[in-house]
């Protein structure tokens, strides 16, 4: 398996999708108003930076592994329409809804291939 393109960028994607896979820490982190890391952080990293969860066959090669995509495309699917029916609301608000455990299961799947390709090879950030 190749190196990606964009290390850096894999590196923030990697943090952003083990953050939707990760209940307890949504809880701890995320509601934790005195924190600055948010559910929003994970909306610009997954959508609006990258566009993985939204294209995510765009990204392959330069942030994404090819068997990746498929997971997080399903993840996507999942997030975004949530996302468009809830809009900008607080983030116990999405982690309150009936279908976020949906969105949990879908992103953890997403996690499970992409550390699973990070055993075979790790995200070199020398350069």
């Amino acid at each position: 398996m190749r190196q990606v393109r964009f290390p850096g960028l894999r590196f923030q994607v990697l943090a952003a999708v083990r953050a939707l896979a990760d209940r307890e820490y949504q809880e701890r982190v995320w509601l934790d108003l005195s924190n600055v890391e948010t559910l929003d952080e994970c909306v610009h990293v997954l959508f609006d930076d990258t566009e993985v969860l939204s294209d995510p066959a765009s990204s392959v090669g330069e942030i994404l592994h090819a068997n990746e995509v498929e997971p997080l495309r399903q993840a996507g699917l999942v997030f975004d329409a949530l996302i468009t029916d809830l809009g900008d609301v607080r983030d116990e608000v999405y982690l309150a809804d009936p279908r976020w455990p949906g969105v949990l299961a879908k992103a953890e799947a997403a996690w499970a291939v992409m550390t699973a390709n990070e055993a075979v090879l790790p995200v070199d950030l020398s350069g």
